[in-house]
């Protein structure tokens, strides 16, 4: 399946206008490759041993897996440890989030949590963990935490003191340079009838290249180009995004073509609370990839750590066996197909700035110490009641080493009703190579696409 594009701190971020925090000591970023991992997780196992070492994580593909080929499962004889249901989630509430819990209850007994081993399988390139520490020594917060200075390549404070700099270490971390897809999404009925909507993806992230520069890539993050195969009456749509570092200063840039006015145009609003196309209103823009874009609608407060149940290794979700119609069950996917593993994330709670408009008025995230990927969300109402619950199925790479989501869902506990994005109908694996150029990237290029 795909998807396109400690312990007892609490920091509460109730502004940051005036000087940007400061960076880490070095004898700070020493950790780093220590007792820490190159990222800055606890590379010790926990106290209980449920929770491994980290070893390096899976930077070697298993035997089982080819060049080309789809990433296979490197534990196939796994089987579930215990399984989580609506009856027993009592026992496991201290390991569960409010929205597992609010989910259990609601759509159990055919939801539940199945628990395998834990393996910390997350792992980068080299040159990766050698920017992180450099990204330690040097990183800072502008003014208002909107934006990033003096980072490059991957996420850029692998220490954090704040839940601005953690969200950041999200929005920044690494995915490779240039990624080729095809996925499809879906929004399901209550009945599990669904019609899905099949995208062609192209990334070129400016951010990571492994020799440019600071002042190369010119406040973007990344560009991505998506190209609509179906349905009939959506197909030749594309989109053209240039995502910015600091989108106060520079607004993210969007172009949609409709291949029915045959005209590209400016998309002036895609962005934060925005319905994200083709979601059928179950998912804002600023939900994509979990979380993205511009942070200054919300005061950020890094809660700690905490050692919780949560998606890991997806690998069956992965199967090149596995189609649409294997996942889509009314509600919720289907949870046979999902694993989940302990481990310890960060947890991010956002709370909406007074005067600011958004449909989410709190939002708390859980970001895995392993890969700084956002694992599970919650997000909540303006009446402080939890709407929707948001999760990402992630697995290791194997032709370029990193930890991405296969799929994604956002479930809405009012309308009982999923967006599902990373669906596979036997399309080909990732591509991290393509030889992307910038130049592809531009309106005029689009332009070009859209009369082929």
């Amino acid at each position: 399946m795909r998807n396109p594009i400690v312990a007892g701190i609490t920091v509460a971020l109730l502004g940051l206008s005036g000087t940007a925090l400061a960076k880490v000591a070095p004898e700070e970023a020493a950790k780093l490759g220590g007792e820490l991992t190159p990222v800055g997780a606890e590379r010790a196992a926990n106290a209980a041993g449920t929770i491994p070492e980290w070893t390096g994580g899976l930077n070697t593909p298993p035997a089982s897996w080819k060049k080309g080929d789809i990433e296979t499962n490197p534990f196939p004889d796994d089987e579930p440890l215990f399984i989580i249901t609506k009856a027993n989630a009592h026992l496991y509430k201290d390991k569960l989030s409010e929205g597992h819990l609010k989910m259990l209850d609601q759509y159990g007994p055919d939801f539940f949590l199945p628990v395998y081993e834990s393996r910390r399988t997350a792992a980068y390139p080299q040159h990766v963990y050698e920017k992180l520490k450099e990204n330690a020594l040097s990183a800072e917060l502008l003014d208002n935490g909107n934006g990033v200075r003096d980072a490059i390549m991957t996420s850029p404070f692998p220490i954090p003191k704040n839940g601005l700099e953690a969200i950041w270490n999200h929005i920044l971390r690494y995915r490779g340079t240039e990624i080729e897809f095809r996925s499809a999404s879906a929004t399901p009925q209550r009945d599990g009838s669904y019609n899905p909507v099949v995208n062609d993806y192209q990334y070129f992230i400016a951010y990571s290249k492994k020799d440019a520069k600071l002042e190369e890539f010119d406040n973007k993050i990344f560009y991505l180009k998506t190209n609509t195969v179906s349905p009939a009456t959506l197909a030749g749509t594309i989109t053209l995004v240039h995502e910015t570092l600091d989108q106060i200063r520079s607004p993210r840039l969007a172009w949609r073509y409709d291949s029915g006015s045959r005209r590209l145009r400016r998309s002036p609003n895609l962005a934060y609370e925005t319905d994200l196309p083709n979601s059928s209103s179950l998912r804002s823009v600023d939900q994509k990839d979990m979380y993205n874009g511009a942070p200054n609608q919300y005061e950020w407060e890094l809660k700690g750590k905490r050692e919780l149940y949560v998606p890991y290794n997806a690998y069956m979700l992965h199967d090149e066996e596995v189609r649409p119609d294997d996942v889509i069950r009314p509600r919720h996917i289907n949870q046979s197909l999902a694993r989940y593993e302990l481990h310890r994330v960060w947890v991010v709670e956002a709370r909406r700035r007074v005067g600011i408009s958004h449909i989410y008025d709190r939002r708390v995230f859980y970001i895995d110490e392993d890969s700084w990927q956002i694992l599970a969300s919650e997000e909540y109402d303006e009446d402080g009641n939890l709407w929707r619950v948001s999760e990402a199925h992630n697995i290791s790479f194997y032709s370029e080493p990193v930890f991405w989501t296969t799929m994604e869902m956002t479930y809405d506990l009012k309308a009982e009703r999923y967006y599902v994005d990373g669906l596979d109908d036997g399309y080909k694996p990732y591509d991290f190579s393509p030889g992307f150029r910038s130049s592809e990237f531009t309106a005029s290029a689009a332009r070009r696409d859209a009369r082929r």
